[in-house]
């Protein structure tokens, strides 16, 4: 769909996820280094959790449609992946994600807390997505985004209008489905409320809220999927 290192934004009318298991050679053949590192990692930050996690191993675009499927893998193998330079290994890190746009105009999106994997990034309320977001065979990225934005802002997908559709922010092997959600409140008042969430909570995810109204906001630790997703719709 897209060749290493490009940059697309697309609109897809819905998405068609489905969970075909099958093994991965890359994970098989580095375990021993997969292991090493992710032991090292977990010395330095113990919140880390080996869990199961769902990587998209085809996709396609056809008719408005994202099809794709997923297989299961250990989170260690993930993020040896990413650690190794994302090499060509059969795989998409494709997510969904959740842009909360305030009633005016702007994006509001989180900076991760030290403990995480990614601590110090800026991106939308995401998550990789795991075995609790399948619904049958069906890898359900609604459920999925609407998780990540109760459990990273306290937002309930309810108090938002979600645009039709989904919008995909593709850089390379990275693929993220995004559905804008629009709040009713201005964007000041809604990061005030997100950070009364983060305060309640014991270890939130999220160490700030940052507001982006434009591309002069945009900072050096946005993650490539965000940067290019408001580039294009700024732009628009």
């Amino acid at each position: 769909m897209t060749s290493p290192g490009s940059e697309q934004v697309l609109h897809v009318d819905r998405l068609e996820l489905t969970f075909e298991p099958r093994p991965w050679a890359f994970a098989d053949a580095h375990r021993r280094d997969i292991d090493a590192l992710f032991a090292d990692m977990q010395k330095k930050k113990p919140a880390l959790f080996n869990g199961r996690v769902l990587l998209m191993h085809r996709c396609a675009i056809e008719d408005g449609v994202f099809g794709g499927g997923f297989m299961e893998a250990d989170y260690a193998s993930f993020t040896f992946w990413i650690a190794s330079g994302r090499p060509a290994a059969g795989i998409h890190d494709c997510f969904g994600a959740a842009a909360v746009m305030s009633a005016d105009g702007a994006f509001l999106l989180g900076e991760m807390g030290a403990h995480t994997f990614n601590a110090g990034q800026i991106y939308f309320p995401c998550g990789t997505p795991d075995l609790s977001d399948l619904v049958g065979s069906r890898v359900d990225f609604d459920l999925s985004v609407r998780r990540e934005l109760k459990e990273e802002t306290g937002l309930e997908a309810a108090e938002l209008t979600e645009e039709p559709g989904w919008t995909l922010a593709i850089d390379g092997s990275l693929i993220c489905a995004i559905k804008v959600m629009r709040s009713p409140l201005d964007a000041e008042a809604l990061r005030v409320r997100m950070l009364k969430h983060l305060a309640h909570e014991r270890q939130p995810e999220l160490a700030d809220i940052r507001i982006v109204r434009g591309s002069d906001d945009f900072s050096l630790q946005m993650r490539s999927f965000a940067r290019i997703f408001l580039s294009h719709r700024f732009a628009a």
